[in-house]
């Protein structure tokens, strides 16, 4: 008897594990950072660049929650184009580090 090969997953069950924790992840980052510029005034922005990446960060946010309801509405069975992905995930480490130059900034000035 052979040992019997562990089965691939199906495609479906791939964008069911990676795809889609992913995106809500996308949304987890984009609300937090959204709180933050929203609560706080950042000195190493100009009020047009906070604005600006608020303005970012809220379209970004109903195209992540468009193909959400897209891959929902088709039964995990749609994607999402790497070239939609990347412009989130820079937006997600331009976020990160807004956060990290403000806690910076807290932890000098106390």
């Amino acid at each position: 008897m052979q040992p019997s090969q562990p089965s691939q997953p199906t495609e479906r069950e791939i964008l069911e594990k990676i795809l889609a924790p992913l995106l809500e992840d996308f949304i987890y980052w984009f609300d937090r950072a959204s709180c933050l510029l929203e609560s706080e005034k950042m000195p190493f922005l100009t009020e047009e660049e906070q604005e600006g990446m608020l303005a970012r960060l809220r379209q970004a946010k109903k195209e992540v929650e468009t193909a959400i309801m897209l891959f929902k509405a088709t039964g995990g069975q749609v994607g999402v184009d790497t070239k939609a992905l990347l412009p989130w995930h820079k937006l997600v480490a331009e976020c990160w580090d807004v956060a990290r130059r403000w806690r910076e900034l807290k932890q000098t000035n106390f």
